[in-house]
């Protein structure tokens, strides 16, 4: 059966939700090997394996750390030209979609960008992607070349398929440009103890009706209770009421949650670009004319300050 090459995204050999997901996705259209670089990459090898991933190969060298995504296009083109696959994913990270490109144009191969779904097709894999802000679904194939294709993250559910998974050591050739651009400092995100908001299955949500930072408790409560990752639209980041880090929209972080729940946001397209793949949306709004509520599958017209602390509570005492 034809080989699908899949890019590991993991943090010291702790594998990270999208990737087990492209495995779930590769198995469509081929059998998963796996591309585990830098520290722990070895550590990947068992869960990778349990999600379906028939061959890893590793690779570890000090330049995956010290400089930028040279090095780690250097290991996926060793990895392509050893495997010769039928496919390539990677997560769609900022860093992920700057590998798939930079590896496409060193390939000559078409490159497919933040696809939702992946299937079979009688000349090659055919990607589902959502474009202009999410109202339209398109499906396409790469025409020249071996796709390489990024997904983004909660596109498909982790399935669990047991394979060999057995590690290989990925001989790697760093070419000149590797080492062009390095990595002088780093500084360690502060830690909220939620999910990242990329990744998160439930994503709630706060705008311009929050009126202020000192209310934002109210969505990280509804949050928290939850376990789900805190966003904010662009309003509320441009006012200082959130970081940007954690903004939701066309020039913000796109999500595919199973639920987001937009509280006090108005709907604006900027906004629906970065959250209209969710797969249930909620809105709470005391406009009943925002264009949110053309969106939803639930809404709920009223003051945030009264229905968020109601949903909250109902929420624990349930949980309780």
């Amino acid at each position: 059966m034809a080989e699908v090459l899949v890019y590991v995204d993991h943090v010291d050999g702790a594998v990270r939700k999208p990737t087990l997901e492209l495995l779930t996705l590769a198995r469509r259209v081929g059998e998963p090997v796996a591309v585990a670089l830098g520290a722990g990459a070895e550590a990947t090898a068992a869960v990778l394996a349990e999600h379906g991933a028939v061959k890893v190969l590793t690779a570890d060298a000090p330049e995956f750390a010290d400089y930028l995504v040279v090095p780690k296009v250097d290991a996926l083109q060793a990895a392509y030209e050893a495997v010769s696959p039928v496919a390539v994913l990677v997560p769609s990270s900022a860093e992920g979609k700057e590998i798939a490109a930079r590896l496409a144009v060193r390939i000559g191969s078409g490159i497919i960008t933040d696809a939702i779904d992946l299937e079979a097709g009688e000349e090659g894999p055919v990607a589902t992607q959502s474009a202009f802000a999410a109202s339209f679904t398109t499906k396409s194939r790469v025409s020249k070349g071996t796709p390489v294709i990024t997904v983004k993250p909660n596109s498909a559910a982790v399935e669990a398929a047991p394979a060999a998974g057995a590690v290989e050591a990925l001989a790697v050739t760093f070419g000149a440009l590797a080492t062009g651009t390095k990595v002088v400092g780093r500084t360690p995100r502060e830690s909220t103890g939620r999910p990242e908001l990329t990744e998160a299955a439930i994503v709630v949500s706060g705008g311009r009706g929050v009126n202020g930072a000192e209310n934002f408790h109210l969505i990280e409560e509804l949050a928290d209770s939850l376990g789900a990752a805190v966003g904010a639209s662009r309003a509320a980041v441009d006012a200082g009421w959130y970081p940007h880090t954690n903004q939701v929209g066309q020039t913000g972080k796109s999500v595919s949650p199973q639920l987001y729940i937009a509280t006090g946001i108005s709907g604006a397209i900027q906004h629906r670009a970065g959250m209209q793949t969710s797969k249930t949306i909620v809105a709470i709004n005391k406009d009943a004319e925002a264009p949110i509520f053309d969106l939803v599958d639930y809404g709920v017209v009223g003051d945030l300050f009264e229905v968020v602390p109601q949903l909250t509570g109902e929420i624990k005492a349930r949980k309780g």
